[in-house]
Protein backbone atom coordinates (compact mmCIF):
# COMPACT_ATOMS: atom_id res chain seq x y z
CA UNK A 1 0.00 0.00 0.00
CA UNK A 2 3.16 2.48 0.66
CA UNK A 3 4.41 1.31 -2.55
CA UNK A 4 0.87 2.70 -4.37
CA UNK A 5 1.18 5.75 -2.65
CA UNK A 6 4.25 6.94 -3.07
CA UNK A 7 4.03 6.14 -6.78
CA UNK A 8 0.41 8.02 -6.69
CA UNK A 9 2.35 11.07 -5.04
CA UNK A 10 5.03 10.94 -7.65
CA UNK A 11 2.97 11.02 -10.47
CA UNK A 12 0.91 13.73 -8.65
CA UNK A 13 4.17 15.98 -8.48
CA UNK A 14 5.47 14.47 -11.84
CA UNK A 15 2.18 15.91 -13.61
CA UNK A 16 2.13 19.00 -11.68
CA UNK A 17 5.74 19.57 -13.22
CA UNK A 18 5.06 18.42 -16.76
CA UNK A 19 1.81 20.87 -16.47
CA UNK A 20 3.83 23.92 -15.66
CA UNK A 21 6.26 22.97 -18.50
CA UNK A 22 3.86 22.36 -21.34
CA UNK A 23 2.47 25.59 -20.47
CA UNK A 24 5.53 27.15 -20.39
CA UNK A 25 7.37 25.44 -23.86
CA UNK A 26 4.31 24.47 -25.25
CA UNK A 27 4.53 25.70 -28.89
CA UNK A 28 8.78 26.38 -28.43
CA UNK A 29 9.60 23.96 -31.21
CA UNK A 30 6.79 25.40 -33.52
CA UNK A 31 9.26 28.68 -33.50
CA UNK A 32 12.35 27.61 -33.38
CA UNK A 33 13.67 27.95 -36.70
CA UNK A 34 11.56 31.05 -36.82
CA UNK A 35 13.49 32.63 -34.14
CA UNK A 36 16.94 31.42 -35.36
CA UNK A 37 16.11 33.09 -38.54
CA UNK A 38 15.16 36.02 -37.25
CA UNK A 39 17.81 35.95 -34.71
CA UNK A 40 20.21 35.13 -37.54
CA UNK A 41 18.75 38.34 -39.54
CA UNK A 42 18.64 40.70 -36.66
CA UNK A 43 23.05 39.91 -36.05
CA UNK A 44 23.51 40.55 -40.19
CA UNK A 45 21.62 43.68 -39.57
CA UNK A 46 23.33 44.31 -36.79
CA UNK A 47 26.71 43.97 -38.57
CA UNK A 48 25.71 46.05 -41.54
CA UNK A 49 24.70 48.95 -39.51
CA UNK A 50 28.19 48.71 -37.70
CA UNK A 51 29.78 48.56 -41.15
CA UNK A 52 27.48 51.71 -42.43
CA UNK A 53 28.76 53.07 -39.05
CA UNK A 54 32.04 52.79 -39.63
CA UNK A 55 31.76 53.59 -43.05
CA UNK A 56 30.57 57.02 -42.05
CA UNK A 57 33.47 57.21 -39.72
CA UNK A 58 36.00 56.33 -42.24
CA UNK A 59 34.03 59.56 -44.58
CA UNK A 60 34.92 61.60 -41.55
CA UNK A 61 38.24 60.97 -41.36
CA UNK A 62 38.76 61.34 -44.68
CA UNK A 63 36.84 64.58 -44.78
CA UNK A 64 39.51 65.62 -41.66
CA UNK A 65 42.23 64.76 -44.04
CA UNK A 66 41.56 66.58 -46.33
CA UNK A 67 41.01 69.64 -44.57
CA UNK A 68 44.21 68.94 -42.72
CA UNK A 69 46.17 68.67 -46.52
CA UNK A 70 44.04 71.94 -47.09
CA UNK A 71 45.77 74.08 -44.17
CA UNK A 72 48.76 72.29 -45.13
CA UNK A 73 49.36 73.72 -48.34
CA UNK A 74 48.03 77.42 -47.02
CA UNK A 75 50.59 76.85 -44.43
CA UNK A 76 53.47 76.12 -47.15
CA UNK A 77 51.83 79.19 -49.16
CA UNK A 78 51.82 81.35 -46.01
CA UNK A 79 54.90 80.12 -45.13
CA UNK A 80 56.50 80.88 -48.79
CA UNK A 81 54.70 84.27 -48.66
CA UNK A 82 56.60 85.33 -45.97
CA UNK A 83 59.83 84.34 -47.10
CA UNK A 84 59.80 86.24 -49.98
CA UNK A 85 58.16 89.04 -48.08
CA UNK A 86 61.15 89.00 -46.36
CA UNK A 87 63.42 88.74 -49.10
CA UNK A 88 61.51 91.81 -51.03
CA UNK A 89 61.96 93.34 -47.30
CA UNK A 90 66.01 92.68 -46.87
CA UNK A 91 66.05 94.28 -51.00
CA UNK A 92 64.66 97.08 -50.47
CA UNK A 93 67.01 97.73 -46.95
CA UNK A 94 69.54 97.51 -49.46
CA UNK A 95 68.16 99.63 -51.85
CA UNK A 96 67.37 101.92 -49.53
CA UNK A 97 71.22 101.55 -47.97
CA UNK A 98 72.35 101.97 -51.58
CA UNK A 99 70.68 105.20 -52.05
CA UNK A 100 71.81 106.13 -48.41
CA UNK A 101 75.59 106.02 -49.67
CA UNK A 102 74.78 107.67 -52.68
CA UNK A 103 72.87 111.00 -51.36
CA UNK A 104 75.74 111.31 -48.98
CA UNK A 105 78.15 110.89 -51.73
CA UNK A 106 76.47 113.28 -53.29
CA UNK A 107 76.41 115.84 -50.32
CA UNK A 108 79.62 115.18 -49.15
CA UNK A 109 81.28 116.21 -52.52
CA UNK A 110 78.39 118.73 -52.36
CA UNK A 111 79.63 120.60 -49.12
CA UNK A 112 83.41 119.65 -49.06
CA UNK A 113 84.51 123.26 -50.42
CA UNK A 114 81.87 124.32 -47.54
CA UNK A 115 83.07 122.74 -44.39
CA UNK A 116 85.08 119.89 -44.45
CA UNK A 117 85.03 119.40 -40.43
CA UNK A 118 81.82 119.92 -39.93
CA UNK A 119 80.20 118.12 -42.77
CA UNK A 120 82.32 115.23 -41.90
CA UNK A 121 81.39 115.40 -37.85
CA UNK A 122 77.65 115.62 -39.65
CA UNK A 123 78.61 112.76 -42.08
CA UNK A 124 79.64 110.61 -39.86
CA UNK A 125 76.71 110.78 -37.47
CA UNK A 126 74.60 110.52 -39.97
CA UNK A 127 76.31 107.50 -41.28
CA UNK A 128 76.08 105.83 -37.84
CA UNK A 129 72.16 106.73 -37.30
CA UNK A 130 71.79 105.23 -40.79
CA UNK A 131 73.65 102.17 -39.89
CA UNK A 132 72.00 101.67 -36.19
CA UNK A 133 68.41 102.14 -37.88
CA UNK A 134 69.48 99.51 -40.64
CA UNK A 135 70.82 97.48 -38.10
CA UNK A 136 67.24 97.88 -36.21
CA UNK A 137 65.37 97.17 -38.41
CA UNK A 138 67.64 94.18 -40.30
CA UNK A 139 67.69 92.67 -36.71
CA UNK A 140 63.83 92.86 -36.02
CA UNK A 141 62.66 91.90 -39.41
CA UNK A 142 65.04 88.42 -38.96
CA UNK A 143 63.57 88.24 -35.39
CA UNK A 144 59.77 88.44 -36.79
CA UNK A 145 60.90 86.13 -39.47
CA UNK A 146 62.43 83.68 -37.26
CA UNK A 147 59.56 83.20 -35.28
CA UNK A 148 57.23 83.23 -37.61
CA UNK A 149 59.22 80.34 -39.24
CA UNK A 150 59.12 78.51 -35.73
CA UNK A 151 55.22 79.39 -35.89
CA UNK A 152 55.13 77.64 -39.37
CA UNK A 153 57.25 75.28 -38.16
CA UNK A 154 54.95 73.52 -35.69
CA UNK A 155 51.71 74.59 -37.25
CA UNK A 156 53.65 71.86 -39.98
CA UNK A 157 54.42 69.24 -37.48
CA UNK A 158 51.21 69.52 -35.83
CA UNK A 159 49.62 68.79 -39.34
CA UNK A 160 52.26 65.85 -40.07
CA UNK A 161 51.01 64.66 -36.38
CA UNK A 162 47.66 64.61 -37.24
CA UNK A 163 48.22 63.42 -40.53
CA UNK A 164 50.32 60.27 -39.22
CA UNK A 165 47.63 59.89 -36.83
CA UNK A 166 44.66 60.08 -39.40
CA UNK A 167 46.67 57.48 -41.59
CA UNK A 168 46.97 55.33 -38.56
CA UNK A 169 43.08 55.10 -37.68
CA UNK A 170 42.70 55.09 -41.64
CA UNK A 171 44.74 51.85 -41.68
CA UNK A 172 43.44 50.13 -38.56
CA UNK A 173 39.90 50.73 -39.85
CA UNK A 174 40.78 49.40 -43.01
CA UNK A 175 41.96 46.52 -41.20
CA UNK A 176 39.00 46.01 -38.48
CA UNK A 177 36.77 46.73 -41.43
CA UNK A 178 37.60 44.23 -43.08
CA UNK A 179 38.09 41.56 -40.01
CA UNK A 180 34.42 42.74 -39.27
CA UNK A 181 33.52 41.75 -42.77
CA UNK A 182 35.30 38.62 -42.54
CA UNK A 183 33.55 37.76 -38.91
CA UNK A 184 29.57 39.03 -40.22
CA UNK A 185 30.70 36.67 -43.53
CA UNK A 186 31.52 33.63 -41.17
CA UNK A 187 28.73 34.21 -39.37
CA UNK A 188 26.50 34.20 -41.97
CA UNK A 189 27.75 30.58 -43.21
CA UNK A 190 27.74 29.22 -39.67
CA UNK A 191 24.51 29.92 -39.62
CA UNK A 192 23.69 28.97 -42.48
CA UNK A 193 25.43 25.36 -42.14
CA UNK A 194 23.26 24.93 -38.79
CA UNK A 195 20.16 26.23 -40.15
CA UNK A 196 20.70 23.17 -43.15
CA UNK A 197 21.88 20.60 -40.64
CA UNK A 198 18.57 21.47 -38.60
CA UNK A 199 16.82 21.34 -41.21
CA UNK A 200 18.26 17.71 -42.60
CA UNK A 201 17.81 16.45 -38.25
CA UNK A 202 14.55 17.28 -38.69
CA UNK A 203 14.24 15.08 -42.27
CA UNK A 204 15.82 12.68 -40.94
CA UNK A 205 13.78 12.30 -37.40
CA UNK A 206 10.78 12.72 -39.33
CA UNK A 207 11.40 9.70 -41.48
CA UNK A 208 13.04 7.62 -38.87
CA UNK A 209 9.13 8.32 -37.02
CA UNK A 210 7.68 7.91 -39.64
CA UNK A 211 7.78 4.44 -38.80
CA UNK A 212 6.08 2.97 -36.17
CA UNK A 213 9.08 0.30 -35.08
CA UNK A 214 11.59 3.33 -35.00
CA UNK A 215 8.80 5.38 -32.93
CA UNK A 216 8.89 2.29 -30.48
CA UNK A 217 12.72 2.21 -30.22
CA UNK A 218 13.03 5.71 -30.27
CA UNK A 219 10.28 5.76 -27.03
CA UNK A 220 12.52 3.02 -25.72
CA UNK A 221 15.53 4.71 -25.81
CA UNK A 222 14.44 7.64 -24.14
CA UNK A 223 13.19 5.38 -21.51
CA UNK A 224 16.52 3.77 -20.98
CA UNK A 225 18.16 6.91 -21.04
CA UNK A 226 15.55 8.29 -18.13
CA UNK A 227 16.57 5.09 -16.16
CA UNK A 228 20.44 5.41 -16.62
CA UNK A 229 19.98 9.07 -15.12
CA UNK A 230 17.76 7.78 -12.04
CA UNK A 231 20.55 5.00 -11.58
CA UNK A 232 18.21 1.80 -11.95
CA UNK A 233 20.33 -1.29 -13.48
CA UNK A 234 18.82 -3.84 -15.88
CA UNK A 235 18.49 -7.26 -14.60
CA UNK A 236 18.59 -5.12 -11.08
CA UNK A 237 16.08 -2.99 -10.81
CA UNK A 238 14.18 -4.04 -13.84
CA UNK A 239 13.91 -6.53 -17.16
CA UNK A 240 12.31 -5.12 -20.55
CA UNK A 241 10.46 -7.00 -23.26
CA UNK A 242 9.75 -10.78 -21.17
CA UNK A 243 7.07 -12.39 -21.85
CA UNK A 244 5.18 -12.60 -18.84
CA UNK A 245 4.47 -16.82 -17.32
CA UNK A 246 1.01 -16.61 -16.87
CA UNK A 247 -0.32 -14.80 -20.29
CA UNK A 248 0.86 -13.96 -23.44
CA UNK A 249 1.43 -10.27 -22.71
CA UNK A 250 5.11 -8.68 -23.43
CA UNK A 251 5.45 -5.33 -21.48
CA UNK A 252 7.70 -3.31 -22.54
CA UNK A 253 9.58 -2.82 -18.74
CA UNK A 254 9.31 -4.56 -15.82
CA UNK A 255 10.07 -2.56 -12.58
CA UNK A 256 10.63 -4.73 -8.96
CA UNK A 257 9.05 -3.79 -5.95
CA UNK A 258 9.42 -5.03 -2.43
CA UNK A 259 8.01 -8.24 -1.06
CA UNK A 260 8.51 -9.44 -4.85
CA UNK A 261 5.74 -7.35 -6.26
CA UNK A 262 5.89 -5.55 -9.63
CA UNK A 263 4.81 -2.72 -11.49
CA UNK A 264 4.69 -2.92 -16.16
CA UNK A 265 5.18 -0.01 -18.41
CA UNK A 266 4.55 0.36 -21.83
CA UNK A 267 5.82 2.89 -24.26
CA UNK A 268 3.12 4.77 -26.62
CA UNK A 269 3.95 7.01 -29.42
CA UNK A 270 0.83 8.82 -30.45
CA UNK A 271 2.79 10.56 -33.52
CA UNK A 272 0.61 10.24 -36.69
CA UNK A 273 -2.31 12.18 -35.80
CA UNK A 274 -0.32 15.07 -33.84
CA UNK A 275 1.94 15.76 -36.63
CA UNK A 276 -1.07 15.77 -39.05
CA UNK A 277 -2.90 18.04 -36.77
CA UNK A 278 0.21 20.56 -36.67
CA UNK A 279 0.14 20.29 -40.48
CA UNK A 280 -3.44 20.57 -40.85
CA UNK A 281 -3.98 24.29 -42.33
CA UNK A 282 -8.06 24.24 -41.64
CA UNK A 283 -10.01 24.56 -38.31
CA UNK A 284 -12.37 21.44 -38.94
CA UNK A 285 -8.57 19.45 -39.99
CA UNK A 286 -7.17 20.46 -36.80
CA UNK A 287 -10.65 19.63 -35.45
CA UNK A 288 -10.74 16.01 -37.00
CA UNK A 289 -7.33 15.07 -35.98
CA UNK A 290 -7.24 15.92 -33.26
CA UNK A 291 -10.06 13.89 -32.04
CA UNK A 292 -8.32 11.26 -34.12
CA UNK A 293 -5.46 11.87 -31.62
CA UNK A 294 -7.68 11.55 -28.62
CA UNK A 295 -9.23 8.27 -29.83
CA UNK A 296 -6.29 7.04 -30.39
CA UNK A 297 -4.92 7.64 -27.06
CA UNK A 298 -7.97 6.16 -25.12
CA UNK A 299 -7.47 3.10 -27.27
CA UNK A 300 -3.74 2.52 -26.18
CA UNK A 301 -5.02 2.92 -22.58
CA UNK A 302 -7.04 0.37 -22.57
CA UNK A 303 -4.87 -2.31 -24.12
CA UNK A 304 -2.62 -2.29 -21.57
CA UNK A 305 -5.30 -2.50 -18.89
CA UNK A 306 -6.06 -6.10 -19.71
CA UNK A 307 -4.85 -9.12 -17.06
CA UNK A 308 -1.50 -9.41 -18.90
CA UNK A 309 -0.06 -6.08 -17.55
CA UNK A 310 -2.17 -5.92 -14.34
CA UNK A 311 -2.00 -9.56 -12.91
CA UNK A 312 -2.10 -10.46 -9.06
CA UNK A 313 -0.96 -13.78 -9.98
CA UNK A 314 1.71 -12.26 -11.24
CA UNK A 315 2.91 -10.21 -8.18
CA UNK A 316 1.78 -7.11 -9.98
CA UNK A 317 0.68 -4.21 -8.49
CA UNK A 318 -2.89 -2.68 -9.00
CA UNK A 319 -1.70 0.17 -11.79
CA UNK A 320 0.30 -0.17 -14.91
CA UNK A 321 2.17 2.63 -16.57
CA UNK A 322 1.90 4.14 -19.69
CA UNK A 323 5.44 6.09 -21.18
CA UNK A 324 4.03 8.86 -24.05
CA UNK A 325 8.03 10.13 -24.69
CA UNK A 326 7.26 13.56 -25.67
CA UNK A 327 6.24 16.38 -23.74
CA UNK A 328 4.42 18.47 -26.55
CA UNK A 329 2.16 15.50 -27.13
CA UNK A 330 1.89 14.85 -23.55
CA UNK A 331 0.65 18.35 -22.84
CA UNK A 332 -1.08 18.57 -25.98
CA UNK A 333 -3.49 15.50 -25.19
CA UNK A 334 -3.97 16.91 -21.26
CA UNK A 335 -4.84 20.13 -22.91
CA UNK A 336 -7.06 19.04 -25.40
CA UNK A 337 -9.15 16.42 -23.00
CA UNK A 338 -8.39 17.32 -19.27
CA UNK A 339 -10.47 14.12 -18.56
CA UNK A 340 -8.50 11.65 -20.28
CA UNK A 341 -5.72 12.00 -17.44
CA UNK A 342 -8.87 10.51 -14.73
CA UNK A 343 -10.41 8.23 -16.74
CA UNK A 344 -6.90 6.58 -17.18
CA UNK A 345 -6.45 6.42 -13.63
CA UNK A 346 -9.92 5.06 -12.98
CA UNK A 347 -8.40 2.38 -15.34
CA UNK A 348 -5.68 2.20 -13.27
CA UNK A 349 -3.17 3.59 -15.68
CA UNK A 350 -0.80 6.45 -15.07
CA UNK A 351 -0.09 8.49 -18.31
CA UNK A 352 4.10 10.05 -18.01
CA UNK A 353 5.64 11.98 -20.00
CA UNK A 354 9.78 11.92 -19.89
CA UNK A 355 9.19 14.54 -16.82
CA UNK A 356 6.96 12.47 -14.92
CA UNK A 357 8.42 9.48 -15.30
CA UNK A 358 11.00 10.38 -14.19
CA UNK A 359 9.51 11.62 -11.15
CA UNK A 360 7.68 8.00 -10.80
CA UNK A 361 10.65 5.81 -10.98
CA UNK A 362 12.22 8.09 -8.62
CA UNK A 363 9.70 7.44 -5.98
CA UNK A 364 9.57 3.62 -6.60
CA UNK A 365 13.58 3.19 -6.84
CA UNK A 366 13.47 5.24 -3.17
CA UNK A 367 10.51 3.18 -2.16
CA UNK A 368 12.56 -0.03 -2.92
CA UNK A 369 15.69 1.43 -1.25
CA UNK A 370 13.58 2.82 1.65
CA UNK A 371 12.52 -1.54 2.11
CA UNK A 372 16.09 -2.94 1.94
CA UNK A 373 17.19 -0.56 4.49
CA UNK A 374 14.12 -1.18 6.61
CA UNK A 375 14.34 -4.83 5.83
CA UNK A 376 18.40 -4.46 6.54
CA UNK A 377 17.99 -2.40 9.46
CA UNK A 378 15.94 -5.39 11.02
CA UNK A 379 18.14 -7.81 10.08
CA UNK A 380 20.52 -5.96 11.97
CA UNK A 381 18.72 -5.44 14.99
CA UNK A 382 17.90 -9.39 15.04
CA UNK A 383 21.57 -10.05 14.46
CA UNK A 384 21.97 -7.46 17.28
CA UNK A 385 19.75 -9.25 19.39
CA UNK A 386 21.61 -12.48 18.85
CA UNK A 387 24.87 -10.84 19.58
CA UNK A 388 23.26 -9.46 22.60
CA UNK A 389 22.25 -12.69 23.72
CA UNK A 390 25.61 -14.50 22.85
CA UNK A 391 27.65 -11.61 24.55
CA UNK A 392 25.58 -11.93 28.10
CA UNK A 393 26.87 -15.85 27.70
CA UNK A 394 30.16 -14.93 26.95
CA UNK A 395 30.15 -12.73 30.44
CA UNK A 396 28.78 -15.46 32.27
CA UNK A 397 31.11 -17.99 30.77
CA UNK A 398 34.11 -15.20 31.44
CA UNK A 399 33.19 -14.38 35.11
CA UNK A 400 32.85 -17.85 35.74
CA UNK A 401 36.39 -18.41 34.15
CA UNK A 402 37.79 -15.34 36.29
CA UNK A 403 36.63 -17.04 39.44
CA UNK A 404 38.19 -20.38 38.40
CA UNK A 405 41.17 -18.62 37.45
CA UNK A 406 41.18 -16.50 40.92
CA UNK A 407 40.62 -20.00 43.13
CA UNK A 408 43.34 -21.24 41.19
CA UNK A 409 45.61 -17.97 41.68
CA UNK A 410 44.97 -18.49 45.75
CA UNK A 411 45.90 -21.97 45.85
CA UNK A 412 48.95 -21.48 43.74
CA UNK A 413 49.34 -18.85 46.40
CA UNK A 414 49.30 -21.05 48.93
CA UNK A 415 51.70 -23.95 47.54
CA UNK A 416 54.03 -20.93 46.85
CA UNK A 417 54.03 -19.42 50.11
CA UNK A 418 52.57 -22.07 53.26
CA UNK A 419 53.26 -25.26 51.51
CA UNK A 420 56.81 -23.71 50.30
CA UNK A 421 57.78 -22.79 53.63
CA UNK A 422 56.70 -25.82 55.62
CA UNK A 423 58.40 -28.40 52.59
CA UNK A 424 62.29 -25.73 53.23
CA UNK A 425 61.54 -25.65 56.95
CA UNK A 426 61.44 -29.65 56.85
CA UNK A 427 64.48 -29.49 54.17
CA UNK A 428 66.72 -27.14 56.82
CA UNK A 429 65.84 -29.58 59.62
CA UNK A 430 67.30 -32.38 57.75
CA UNK A 431 70.11 -30.24 56.12
CA UNK A 432 70.82 -29.57 60.33
CA UNK A 433 70.79 -33.11 61.27
CA UNK A 434 73.33 -33.73 58.11
CA UNK A 435 75.64 -31.62 59.60
CA UNK A 436 75.45 -32.81 62.97
CA UNK A 437 75.94 -36.14 61.65
CA UNK A 438 79.06 -35.24 59.92
CA UNK A 439 80.90 -33.27 62.53
CA UNK A 440 80.20 -36.08 64.78
CA UNK A 441 81.69 -38.80 61.98
CA UNK A 442 84.79 -36.59 61.25
CA UNK A 443 85.19 -36.35 65.40
CA UNK A 444 85.17 -40.20 65.76
CA UNK A 445 87.42 -40.96 62.81
CA UNK A 446 90.07 -38.17 64.50
CA UNK A 447 89.83 -39.82 67.91
CA UNK A 448 90.39 -43.37 66.05
CA UNK A 449 93.51 -42.33 64.52
CA UNK A 450 95.25 -40.78 67.88
CA UNK A 451 94.46 -43.98 69.47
Amino acid sequence: MEIIIYIAVGFVVGCGIAWLYCSICSRKRQTELEIRANLAEAMSMEKEKQILQKETELNQIRNELNLERQAKIEALTRLEASEKHLEEEIKRIETIRAELSETFRALSLDALTKNSDEFKRYADEFIRLAEEKLKSQATEGKRELEVKKGLIDQNIDAVHKTLTEVQKKVEDFGRLSGERITEVAALLKRHEEVTQRLNDTTMHLGNALASSKKRGEWGERMAEDILQLIGMTEGINYIKQKTLETSSGRPDYTFFLPNKTKINMDVKFPLDNYMHYLNAESGHDKKRFRDELLKNARLMIKQITTREYINPSENTVDYVIMFIPNEQIYGFINEADSTIMDEALRQKVILCSPFTLYAVLAVVRQAVENFNLERKASEILRLLTEFSKQWMAYKERFKLMGERLDAAKREYDNLLTTRTNLLERSLRKIDEIGRQGGKTIEQDLNNGQKD
